[in-house]
């Protein structure tokens, strides 16, 4: 813009053919002229973006997308960040990964300096008093915890407490005395594995993960997830493939032709690659979306199933009943056949243990059973294959992951001391030595039970 094309848009807001308009259009134009010889309004913009280095980093603040970010920095401050643009493509006929992240991660720097982040121990005020008074009377800081727990009046007080705010700043040290008091108590007390941790899962932290594990192991407590805590995470993932975060790559969304979405907002946690679930409707891709609500993902549904809050897992049980009798048991068909025997947990052998007058489904049948040399044999499955007619030991179980030998964590269908091909048993109904009465747990609407049912099995000589 010019000092002329300035001028004319100051007047045309400019009152006219009044004294007190030709007043207000002198200071105008003289107000017009300082502002054009002074540039400090340009100073101020290019100092805004001014930088002494570029530095690529990701935001790992509670999300496993790991964007990569290009974030700028000016005296040692964060001045503002932008999405790094250099992700290799997918391949011809895919939409490419960028530009990868999202709102909270491009704003995050605000979150950095905020004056409300937490940097420091905070305690609710109550206990931290009660805490104190019992440390005054008790040089021992266990005792001191002791006191304080087993009187009902004040453990009843700062538990009631939980909820309501009221959180004080103190020190590190004071924190991790109480931290450590506490721990000890409840180890003499209760033992080592009624106390309970996790800790960032590896996408977040390798340091924070190994460590914290790391300390949780050593006192013997028990090792929970990211996951234990969120639930946020369908256990069939973990318990199937080993995995504990999200196996695909996400832009194998985009070769899909059936979806169903259930458990994971994808717009909203998966922001980055939600794309990719979007796009794939365009190659006319179905999306069934399960929620209770109407969530950001069912709006890119072809079909809504509005599950009742809290019964996703009897629905789950319904769907998987009904995938068992029909693909299985009525109509066997080889697609679901080969993958049951592949890549799920169903060949593997269970040993039945005794409990009362029946038997109840105990470990897997592992090769330590067998009398195998092999190595970590605890970890290794075992199942039945009808074609040798004997129990193998096939690739891929835990036990091969730190295997010496390497190189079989497959799932490849061999048997991992002959390397011949095998056809694990998927039921022992038409092989049975006996069949026998079993205990299996029962759920209803009165609560966890038991029901009594019959099933087929084979002996087994074991190494013991």
């Amino acid at each position: 813009m010019n000092a002329r094309d300035f001028m004319q848009r100051l007047r045309f807001f400019r009152p006219r053919s009044t004294e007190a308009g030709d007043r207000q259009e002198q200071f105008s134009d003289a107000w017009a002229e300082e502002r054009l010889n002074q540039r400090d309004w340009e100073s101020f913009y290019r100092d805004r973006w001014q930088y002494d280095k570029k530095v690529r980093t990701t935001h790992g603040v509670n999300c496993t997308g790991s964007c990569s970010w290009e974030v700028f920095v000016k005296d040692g401050i964060i001045v503002w960040e932008t999405q790094a643009t250099d992700y290799p493509d997918c391949g011809a006929g895919f939409p490419n990964h960028e530009p990868r992240g999202c709102p909270r991660g491009a704003t995050f720097s605000w979150y950095t300096y905020s004056p409300i982040r937490v940097k420091y121990p905070l305690i609710r005020s109550s206990l931290l008093e009660f805490w104190r008074e019992a440390l005054s009377a008790h040089q021992d800081p266990v005792a001191a915890w002791r006191s304080l727990v087993e009187e009902p009046e004040k453990r009843t007080r700062y538990q009631h407490d939980r909820g309501k705010g009221g959180f004080v700043r103190l020190s590190w040290d004071e924190a991790a005395t109480i931290i450590a008091a506490s721990l000890v108590y409840t180890i003499q007390r209760y033992g080592p594995d009624r106390v309970f941790g996790f800790t960032p899962i590896p996408a977040m932290s390798m340091v924070a993960y190994s460590a914290g594990t790391r300390f949780l192991s050593l006192i013997g407590a028990s090792v929970l997830s990211f996951y234990d805590w969120y639930c946020d995470l369908p256990p069939a993932s973990p318990q199937i493939w080993g995995e504990q975060t999200d196996v695909p790559e996400s832009a194998d969304w985009y070769e899909s032709t059936y979806m169903i979405v259930w458990g994971t907002n994808l717009p909203m946690t998966r922001t980055p690659d939600a794309h990719f679930f979007t796009e794939a409707r365009y190659r006319g891709a179905k999306v069934t979306a399960v929620a209770p609500d109407y969530a950001e993902y069912v709006k890119f549904a072809d079909t809504w199933l509005p599950a009742r809050a809290g019964t996703d897992a009897a629905l789950a049980m319904a769907m998987t009943h009904v995938i068992v009798k029909e693909f299985y048991i009525d109509h066997p068909t080889a697609y679901f056949i080969e993958y049951a025997k592949q890549f799920t947990d169903l060949p593997f052998a269970v040993v039945l243990e005794a409990s009362g007058d029946t038997l109840v489904s105990g470990r897997f049948l592992t090769a330590a059973d067998l009398g195998t040399e092999a190595t970590n044999p605890r970890w290794k499955t075992v199942f039945f294959d009808q074609t040798a007619t004997t129990w193998v030991i096939p690739n891929g179980s835990i036990g091969f992951r730190w295997d010496e030998a390497g190189g079989r964590w497959n799932l490849h269908l061999q048997d991992s001391e002959s390397k011949a091909a095998v056809d694990p048993v998927l039921s022992y109904a038409e092989t049975a030595d006996e069949w026998r009465t079993i205990s299996l747990p029962y759920f209803d609407d009165h609560g966890p039970g038991s029901k009594i049912g019959r099933v087929p099995i084979k002996k087994l000589k074991t190494a013991a």
